[in-house]
């Protein structure tokens, strides 16, 4: 059905920018130069791109603004998940209510065709429901059974039992104490801030003028004569970037902004009431060993009713989310005490041999929920995600609510509410089946020609092919040579992740302006580790510096932006926390000593601190060479106070901290201790605590 679809929307639709993207100041000026479009969406997040696409498909004239980057809001910061959602179907069947039924059969038809439009992004993904009790297994086997009834003709496979013995085989890091056996459904999987984009792109590949950093102003009205109101005539605009304002008229305007819904609204009409509820969700992503490569876990009831998902991606494992009122905000911050709740919920599903600590945590973010209000509701979490569209008096359209697998259906709603009232002429939506951005020429084995042709790293060409689709080559064509034997293009930006060099001059063509787009939503290296996206910094701002011919000045504003979207928004302010200056001391004096005598191999003068100086002899009588750059960031890590030099005081509370598990996979604690076996090999090995790299 979806493939018939499919064929029809090609046929139908003609791409006008095939090759080249129009440059993002070739859109500012379709912008400004256009005399009237037909419609200008509000937001660039996956519904207002959908809406962008199904207008500019229906054939009309249409323009998108997005006053930060494309997907900069929620829609990047979601679960990863194309899902129906089981936790909906179990409220629909327990409450009997047909509402939420059909937003799951709804939900499960859109997961199906966006798994078809693009397969280079999204992937299957079994999710294990792991069973404690003998009497949930009939109840949950009956749930997910139901789950694949709704699906019908587009379950993607059929959901199975497993013994106790079949699960811990496929997910060994599983608790088996009381485990009686698992049940495992499929869901998708998909990339959401690179699928966000693809929207997008595809949107302006079809002729929808889209440009990112160009803000609403307020909003442009004129006298209807034969209606005697004021319409919503277009917007004033601001490309945020330059600070140039200029006017964007359209016969509609459709607010999709999601959390920001109501400040929209209330700049079409300041009575209105506010019909957003936000709830905030935290993620946390954790190293990729503490789950299989290709299993999901479910834990359907926490301890305070809620659902935790824990998912490989990306090579890592991933855990969430939370489900707390908040209040709206550009740049929320995950909190210290639900990085704590999720880490504490992961742990009562996991084998104690796997000591699940608060060091391990990479990165982390919270994303917030632009939930329809019910009046009648007490908390968030019984609030539906369906969605509403409604028509102001003025005609200002606002889609609001919803989920990200339902986005194409939404903005097909939105559309056919926007023709009717604005009497535009326009058919049906035609999105169903039509291909984004990059799925034209990508095959499960392109990758294996990104090597052969190009010769990059299978790792690198393998994430190319899932990332770009069909355009993948031309940033393998942009990849610089190595001067090594093997591989021969392509310098990564950091060693343990496969994102290139070239892929940030691509970005440029995607419509990256900033560091923080680069590491955010073109790469996703700030939402995998917050340590490794700040190594790659320096060098993403020289290559966009060049591109764009920053300043030296810019260049250093572009730095510090992006460093604090990662200290603040990426959690790397909750992870620094976990050492401070005033962080307690739990060794026993057996430890304390233990670490005295590794801490004087260093400080031979018993000054009470230690110096790179210092580090560097040591280093060199066992024949280890690190330069002089790293080595200050080595101490700096734990030099708590700050003065250029590490005191004992501060190695025992780092040493504390690893212990605890506060801290994992520290230099510095991993340097003195191979140091100290190396300058002491007669000595009997000392039995360590468990901790990153056994320090």
């Amino acid at each position: 059905m979806a493939r018939l679809s499919r064929v029809e929307a090609v046929e139908q639709v003609n791409m006008a920018f095939q090759d080249e993207l129009p440059s993002r100041q070739a859109q500012l000026t379709a912008l400004r130069a256009t005399q009237e479009f037909d419609v200008l969406v509000v937001g660039g997040g996956a519904t207002g791109s959908g809406c962008a696409l199904d207008a500019v498909t229906r054939d009309l004239k249409t323009a998108l603004v997005e006053r930060d980057d494309f997907s900069s809001g929620t829609s990047s910061r979601s679960t990863k998940l194309i899902h129906g959602g089981v936790r909906y179907l179990q409220k629909a069947i327990v409450k009997l209510d047909y509402e939420q039924y059909m937003m799951v059969k709804e939900a499960l038809h859109e997961r199906s065709n966006l798994l078809n439009i693009a397969p280079h992004l999204t992937a299957l993904l079994p999710i294990m429901l792991p069973i404690y009790k003998w009497w949930q297994l009939p109840y949950y086997w009956a749930g997910i059974k139901i789950y694949d009834l709704v699906a019908g003709a587009q379950c993607l496979k059929s959901s199975y039992i497993l013994t106790k013995t079949k699960a811990l085989e496929l997910f060994p890091m599983l608790k088996r104490d009381k485990l009686v056996g698992a049940i495992v459904y499929y869901d998708g999987q998909h990339n959401d801030a690179r699928m966000n984009l693809a929207i997008a792109l595809t949107a302006a590949r079809y002729g929808a003028a889209i440009a990112n950093y160009t803000e609403v102003v307020h909003l442009l009205k004129r006298v209807d004569p034969q209606m005697g109101k004021e319409r919503v005539c277009g917007a004033r605009c601001r490309d945020v970037i330059t600070g140039q304002e200029f006017d964007v008229r359209a016969k509609c305007v459709i607010n999709a902004t999601g959390p920001f819904t109501d400040a929209l609204r209330k700049m079409d009409d300041q009575k209105n009431p506010n019909i957003c509820q936000p709830s905030a969700g935290v993620h946390i992503v954790i190293p990729g060993y503490y789950s299989p490569d290709n299993m999901g876990l479910l834990d359907p009831a926490t301890s305070d009713g809620r659902v935790i998902f824990f998912l490989p991606w990306e090579k890592m494992t991933i855990a969430g989310t939370t489900d707390t009122p908040t209040e709206i905000t550009p740049h929320p911050i995950p909190m210290e005490e639900d990085i704590n709740f999720i880490l504490t919920e992961v742990r009562n599903y996991l084998s104690p041999d796997v000591e699940v600590r608060r060091g391990d945590v990479l990165a982390a973010w919270s994303g917030i929920r632009p939930l329809v209000t019910n009046p009648n509701s007490k908390d968030t979490q019984s609030i539906c995600r369906n969605h509403i569209v409604h028509i102001s008096d003025s005609g200002l359209v606002t889609i609001a609510g919803g989920k990200w697998t339902t986005y194409r259906s939404m903005a097909e709603d939105t559309l056919d509410a926007a023709v009717k009232a604005h009497n535009l002429s326009a058919g049906p939506s035609k999105t169903v089946g039509l291909m984004l951005e990059g799925a034209k020429d990508w095959t499960p084995t392109m990758y294996i020609r990104l090597v052969q042709d190009y010769g990059l790293e299978v790792e690198v060409a393998q994430h190319l092919a899932s990332s770009y689709g069909g355009r993948a080559y031309e940033v393998a064509k942009m990849a610089h040579v190595t001067g090594k034997r093997w591989p021969i293009v392509g310098k990564r930006l950091v060693s343990e992740f496969p994102y290139i060099e070239s892929e940030v001059q691509y970005a440029i063509k995607e419509y990256a302006c900033t560091a923080i787009d680069v590491i955010a939503r073109r790469t996703r290296l700030g939402f995998l580790n917050v340590q490794a996206a700040e190594e790659a910094l320096p060098r993403i701002v020289d290559i966009m510096g060049k591109q764009l011919t920053w300043s030296e000045q810019r260049k250093r504003e572009e730095l510090s932006a992006a460093k604090q979207f990662l200290y603040y928004e990426m959690g790397y302010k909750a992870r620094s926390e976990q050492l401070t200056d005033t962080s307690e001391i739990t060794l026993t004096p057996a430890e304390v000593g233990r670490y005295m005598k590794r801490f004087h191999k260093f400080d031979k003068e018993n000054k009470g601190f230690i110096t790179t100086v210092d580090v560097q002899r040591v280093l060199e009588s066992i024949n280890v060479y690190i330069d002089a750059d790293t080595l200050h960031e080595i101490l700096n890590e734990v030099d708590l106070n700050k003065n250029g030099q590490v005191e004992f005081n501060e190695f025992l509370q780092l040493m504390s901290a690893v212990k605890k598990g506060q801290v994992s996979a520290n230099r510095l604690a991993i340097l003195m201790k191979t140091a100290e076996q190396s300058l002491d090999q007669t000595e009997k090995p000392v039995s360590v605590d468990r901790s990153g790299g056994g320090v």
